[in-house]
């Protein structure tokens, strides 16, 4: 049987999509950082077959309009003295930067490097964004850099 403690202060990351705990895990610095946290993999869940966990023993600053990117079913718990103190559910953001790049090699992103990669939500149902500057459609779900 697995046994990993309870967090004291700090966050848990629930419901990742099975097998994107680990980019999240490496996007937040946790493979690097000086607290203890966890990534806990393929946890059987009811309604989605299986999910990853992080669970972080400190309390971090989070762009949470990146974990809603890579995926919007994600819950962040902000866990205090041991109990939940407030849940917070992810959504697909309306625009996002510095998280994807756009491969178009005709855009300025391509040749100018002080001009931010951004992208803006194209189609919710679909989950795509559109780059600002040169409209290539991107899926999101994926981090870069």
């Amino acid at each position: 049987m697995l046994n990993v403690d309870t967090i004291k202060n700090g966050l848990v990351i629930d419901h990742i999509k099975a097998g994107y705990g680990s980019q999240i895990f490496h996007w937040l610095g946790l493979d690097k950082a000086h607290f203890t946290s966890a990534l806990i993999m393929n946890v059987p869940s009811k309604t989605s077959g299986r999910k990853d966990i992080i669970k972080i023993d400190n309390i971090i600053n989070i762009d949470y309009s990146v974990l809603g990117y890579i995926d919007p079913n994600i819950t962040v718990n902000i866990i205090q003295d041991e109990k939940i103190i407030r849940k917070i559910k992810m959504k697909l953001p309306d625009r996002v930067e510095k998280v994807i790049r756009c491969k178009n090699p005709r855009c300025i992103t391509a040749t100018e490097q002080y001009v931010a990669h951004v992208f803006k939500l194209a189609n919710r149902q679909q989950a795509q964004y559109r780059c600002e500057y040169c409209d290539a459609l991107y899926s999101a779900g994926t981090i870069e850099g």
